[in-house]
C-alpha cells in the first residue's frame, strides 16, 4: 500500500476487485460523471448507461491508474469524456438518413472529432490546474462547474456557509486566471 497517496491505494483495491473500494469511487465520482453525460447525452436513459458503462471502464482499468500522469479526478473525466464522445460518434454512424432531413443535428464533438481533441487537451489542462487547489476551493469549483450544483447546494452538502462557499469560489478563479496568464507569458 501506498499510504502517501490515497488515490493510487483505492485504484489498486479497484483492480483486486474490492467491492468497498469499487463503491468508494462510485461515492466519489458518480454524480459528477452522471451530470456530465445528462448534460451531453440526448436522453437521460443514455446518461444512465454511459454511467454505468464507464464505471465498468475505470474497474477494468483500473490498475492502470499511474499518479504520476493525473490526479485522479482529471483520469476519471478524461476517461468519462472520452467514452461519451466515441458513444455519439457510434451513434452518429448509425443514424438513418431521416433523422437528419427532420433537422437533428450531432452534437459538435462528433462534427468535429479534432476539434473534441483540443478540447480534451484544454480540458485536461483546467482539471490539472483545478486539483492544485486547497481542497474546499477545488471541491467547489468541480461541483460548480463540471457538476452542475448551485453554491447554495454545495454549502447544503458540505454543512458550510453559503459566504464561505462563495469566497471559495472567488478565490478558486482568482488563482486559476492567475495560473492561466503566467503560463500564456512563458
Amino acid at each position: 500500500m501506498h499510504t502517501e497517496d490515497p488515490d493510487y491505494d483505492l485504484m489498486q483495491r479497484v483492480a483486486s476487485g474490492d467491492e468497498a473500494a469499487i463503491a468508494d469511487l462510485y461515492d466519489r465520482f458518480g454524480s459528477l460523471v452522471y451530470r456530465m453525460a445528462y448534460q451531453t447525452m440526448p436522453t437521460r436513459a443514455d446518461a444512465e448507461d454511459v454511467v454505468q458503462e464507464v464505471f465498468v471502464r475505470l474497474w477494468r482499468t483500473a490498475d492502470r491508474y499511474d499518479p504520476k500522469r493525473a490526479a485522479l479526478v482529471t483520469w476519471v473525466m478524461l476517461l468519462s469524456r472520452r467514452h461519451m464522445v466515441d458513444r455519439l460518434r457510434r451513434a452518429r454512424a448509425r443514424i438513418k438518413p431521416g433523422l437528419l432531413e427532420e433537422g437533428w443535428s450531432p452534437p459538435a464533438e462528433v462534427r468535429e472529432p479534432e476539434a473534441a481533441m483540443v478540447q480534451d487537451e484544454r480540458f485536461a489542462s483546467v482539471l490539472e490546474k483545478v486539483e492544485k487547489l486547497p481542497e474546499l476551493q477545488r471541491t467547489v469549483v468541480l461541483r460548480a462547474y463540471l457538476g452542475g450544483q448551485t453554491l447554495k447546494q454545495i454549502g447544503q452538502e458540505l454543512g458550510v456557509p453559503l459566504g464561505t462557499i462563495k469566497s471559495a469560489l472567488s478565490r478558486a478563479l482568482v488563482k486559476l486566471r492567475e495560473r492561466s496568464c503566467v503560463e500564456e507569458v512563458r
